[in-house]
């Protein structure tokens, strides 16, 4: 099983930011994981913190770790379809991927954090109409990661010319990842569109029928199931502040193993994150990579 780390909370002076990060980022590169993930928020989530706590804009912070990494996969867990318009969303993700040498992916889903949006003066249409712009967003990023410059009329979206140049330097293409789990929409755009598909975990049970409903998917349209690849969101991997509780954590990352789960995206807890990493990368992870 691969491991991602997700940036959650960015609670330090605004100074001091860039260094944070920049010390955090290589603690997680060093200890083993294979992505760092931000979240595309504009306000911090409740169960993390105040409304006005700080929040960092993800692509803005993925292009500066680009420059500071060198091995990771760099994403966003994940995009909704109404912040940026989708040719300029894939010019970013094409700037990202070309700076990092081939190291960007596409999150994207179709968001749900409606406060945000009407914060910023941004449009939250009703849930159909998000998904409707989540497709046709996903079918403009397979075109211009393709190089087709023809014109793209949709309901939604009108690109005359969407030249992209230039070209990414991941082949074919950045990988895209899918995040949400409804069986009618978001499954059938995964097994449409996406490389990577990200489940939240209620229970294995439910996790289990998900994946099932997926293969039902791809065997729709005749796409092979083991293409995509499965991973899920644990927001908070708990391995307790000295490390106590990595077994316990291992032995539920291998339940979700063998229902399916290929990798998983989460932060570390606890008050000294670096601390925290680093005891992910010497007990955590080299136990996980057999899974």
């Amino acid at each position: 099983m691969r491991l991602g780390y997700q940036f959650m909370t960015f609670n330090h002076p605004p100074e001091r930011q860039g260094p944070v990060l920049v010390d955090l980022a290589n603690a997680v590169e060093d200890a083993g994981f294979d992505a760092i993930w931000t979240m595309d928020h504009l306000l911090q989530l409740d169960a993390l913190g105040p409304a006005d706590s700080p929040m960092l804009e993800a692509y803005t912070a993925l292009g500066f770790l680009a420059g500071q990494t060198k091995r990771v996969t760099l994403g966003a867990l994940v995009t909704g379809p109404m912040f940026r318009y989708p040719g300029v969303l894939i010019k970013q993700i094409t700037t990202i991927d070309v700076l990092s040498g081939g190291r960007a992916m596409l999150g994207i889903g179709a968001s749900w954090f409606e406060g945000e949006h009407l914060a910023y003066g941004v449009p939250f249409p009703p849930t159909a109409e998000r998904f409707e712009r989540l497709e046709e967003t996903l079918e403009i990023a397979h075109r211009m990661w393709s190089g087709d410059r023809s014109p793209f009329v949709g309901k939604h979206y009108r690109l005359d010319e969407p030249i992209n140049s230039p070209a990414s330097v991941s082949h074919p293409r950045p990988r895209i990842l899918i995040g949400g789990s409804g069986e009618q929409k978001t499954l059938r755009l995964v097994a449409r569109y996406a490389d990577a598909s990200n489940f939240f975990i209620n229970s294995l049970g439910e996790t289990r029928h998900k994946l099932d409903v997926l293969k039902e998917r791809c065997a729709e349209i005749g796409r092979p199931y083991d293409e995509i690849e499965k991973t899920a969101i644990i927001p908070e991997m708990d391995i307790g502040p000295n490390g106590e509780r990595v077994n316990e954590l291992v032995e539920y990352l291998g339940r979700l193993a063998e229902v399916g789960i290929q990798a998983t995206f989460g932060a570390i807890t606890g008050p000294e994150q670096r601390r925290g990493i680093e005891l992910a990368g010497r007990d955590l992870i080299p136990q996980i990579r057999s899974l």
